[in-house]
């Protein structure tokens, strides 16, 4: 069956992880080209105030402040969507958070948690709008990254759930979209490195300040390609040229990934201190930015 994909002024668009990086620059994007926004994290203040900022400026926009890895609470945002707007057409699952530190030093019940938001926020939010997207049509895009397929030292685990994100991902697109032939679009889409605040927000094991290796993209990159899965659909979408370098290497050239992987070391740190060693990975911190430290000037 064909996907029902309609244009973004007439969706209604959920998106997780709201509150900076590539959520908030997917949920502006889209409230500015008319879709009305479900903005989902977990710091109600930060929400508050870019959904007041959205509608000042002629959007409609509306948020939710959840856990997705809590799987009752994703039902609020089901709630919350079907109360305001009767429906539900895209639901992006894109919240996410990390540790910076090798695998055998980060705390088991951080790895943990890890997976908890990264993977189990995906299932959570994927089945609690499927059922909604199968009724008009729809688009359920999950946020993956490069490391779906490749792998980064001092962030084994984030790694391992992006794995994980992407092998539900096409089991989910298999069943849904082939064996029963529903007019959902199932997407992954794996960033590259992306100018974001994912690593000042990370929960930080080093002695120096994480960062991401450059060269980074620019979030509203990524925005763009979730945007285009929203309307055109797509089985999986790589953003960013080292993404595309990157997981080519992974899948053909293995030993050489490896290789390659391990000079990303001495390029994930700051020579400063750490500025917040507990990041956003048991209670959220202070949202409601785009770009990273790195934003050039």
């Amino acid at each position: 069956m064909a996907h029902l994909l309609k244009p973004l002024d007439q969706q209604v668009m959920v998106i997780t992880g709201a509150s900076s990086g590539i959520g908030l620059a997917t949920a502006l994007a889209a409230a500015e080209r008319g879709a009305k926004v479900v903005l989902v994290a977990r710091n109600a203040d930060t929400l508050g105030m870019i959904v007041d900022e959205m509608v000042e400026a002629g959007g409609d926009a509306v948020m939710v402040a959840v856990d997705v890895a809590d799987r009752d609470a994703v039902e609020e945002i089901v709630d919350c969507a079907l109360d305001r707007y009767g429906r539900i057409d895209t639901w992006v699952n894109n919240a996410g958070v990390s540790v910076y530190g090798m695998i055998e030093e980060v705390a088991i019940e951080d790895h943990r948690r890890i997976f908890e938001t990264n993977f189990w926020g995906v299932v959570n939010g994927s089945l609690a709008a499927l059922p909604h997207l199968r009724q008009g049509g729809g688009a359920l895009i999950n946020v993956g990254s490069e490391v779906s397929d490749a792998v980064v030292p001092l962030q084994g685990m984030y790694s391992s759930s992006k794995h994980a994100v992407k092998g539900f991902t096409d089991a989910l697109r298999v069943e849904v979209e082939e064996v029963e032939e529903a007019p959902v679009s199932i997407t992954l889409i794996q960033p590259t490195a992306v100018n974001t605040p994912f690593p000042e927000n990370a929960r930080n094991y080093m002695a120096r300040q994480p960062k991401l290796p450059s060269p980074m993209i620019d979030p509203t990159k990524v925005a763009e390609a979730i945007l285009d899965a929203a309307t055109k659909g797509g089985r999986d979408v790589t953003v960013g040229a080292i993404a595309k370098l990157d997981t080519f290497v992974a899948k053909v050239w293995p030993s050489l990934s490896d290789k390659l992987s391990a000079l990303q070391v001495n390029r994930q740190h700051r020579d400063a201190a750490p500025h917040d060693s507990d990041g956003n990975l048991y209670r959220p911190t202070p949202g409601g930015h785009i770009h990273g430290e790195s934003r050039a000037p």
